[in-house]
């Protein structure tokens, strides 16, 4: 991956890059992104310019050994953490190394899908802590830069962060982490404090996977506006056992999250702001028929009860009250 190939958050790369050229970078970095955002991306472009031996004025050779490594995935000087359900995150290498080559923008759910953790809880443990201290202790394979990068460090628990806190405050000579959150305030402060953080606004192919990509949800969403607007109570119920059960809190978070986008393109066209709304031309009469109908300050309302539900759903709360909460909630404001 190159800086070249990355579309958009051309002043993240430029300091990332002016970091590295400088020799003045931060023990740690911190890339916070909308879910599938595009941070990954740019931590590997970052990474494979931080390891390549021939650098050009702005990025990476693209063809060393050290550029070919770091795009196999394979350098021995580069490790990954991310949460695991079971064992190590060294037993789930293969799948997530396929699942970077694959699709370097993959969302929470479909991490879980490829590493086969639907419904699982997973976290990053305190095991994988003691691991990556014993590494980091030993000497570079390549004489240069080791590096860490860590997906989701929000689901990173105390006596984990405990464990890693001084290494990130104080780590090895030429070691660099590089955190990807899609929660900076659910980080723990211990170690989000200690970052140089980067907000990755979604850009071009990234931002339009995000919006409206999954029929099953747009389906639930259409259903669920209209019973509101029916006032009809016990078909909302009858869609919260159905968001219940969706498998995973993985799926349950990602239908907030298109919920969240529909009630900001009504928010825009309550206000007559059509050119703002980011949904596809076809859905936009459906949009303005919502719009029309429900009251003003529901959009405002619902989303402050999606955030409120968001944030219970991996604390581990009964997913059927929570639901059943929610859409109460929205039944009431519609």
């Amino acid at each position: 991956m190159t800086f070249a190939q990355i579309q958009g958050n051309a002043d993240v790369c430029r300091t990332l890059v002016s970091m590295v050229d400088s020799g003045h970078l931060p023990h740690a970095i911190m890339l916070c992104e909308t879910d599938g955002g595009g941070a990954m991306r740019i931590a590997l472009a970052f990474l494979q310019y931080l390891y390549c031996r021939n650098r050009t004025e702005h990025d990476s050779c693209c063809s060393c050994p050290s550029c070919n490594k770091v795009q196999k995935l394979i350098h021995p000087d580069m490790q990954f953490v991310f949460p695991v359900n079971t064992g190590l995150c060294s037993d789930f290498l293969d799948k997530w190394r396929a699942l970077l080559r694959d699709n370097p923008d993959f969302s929470e759910n479909e991490f879980s899908q490829a590493l086969e953790m639907e419904g699982k809880s997973a976290m990053i443990k305190v095991d994988e802590a003691k691991l990556l201290i014993s590494n980091l202790s030993l000497s570079a394979f390549e004489k240069g830069y080791k590096s860490v990068l860590v997906y989701l460090p929000e689901k990173m628990n105390g006596e984990t962060a405990n464990r890693l806190l001084k290494l990130i405050e104080e780590p090895p000579a030429m070691t660099q982490f590089v955190f990807i959150t899609h929660a900076p305030e659910q980080v723990l402060p211990t170690i989000s404090s200690r970052c140089q953080s980067f907000l990755v606004r979604p850009q071009g192919r990234s931002e339009d996977r995000l919006r409206y990509s999954d029929e099953s949800e747009n389906r639930l969403v259409c259903a669920l506006m209209q019973g509101l607007l029916a006032k009809d109570l016990y078909s909302c119920l009858d869609l919260a056992d159905s968001l219940a059960q969706l498998g995973s809190k993985e799926k349950c978070n990602s239908f907030c999250k298109t919920m969240a986008l529909y009630l900001r393109d009504i928010f825009l066209l309550q206000q007559g702001l059509p050119e703002l709304v980011g949904a596809p031309q076809a859905m936009l009469p459906q949009l303005r028929d919502w719009a029309a109908r429900a009251s003003k300050s529901f959009p405002r309302l619902a989303l402050d009860s999606l955030s409120r539900a968001r944030n219970l759903i991996f604390r581990n709360v009964n997913l059927k009250i929570l639901f059943n909460d929610l859409l109460c909630r929205f039944y009431v404001n519609i």
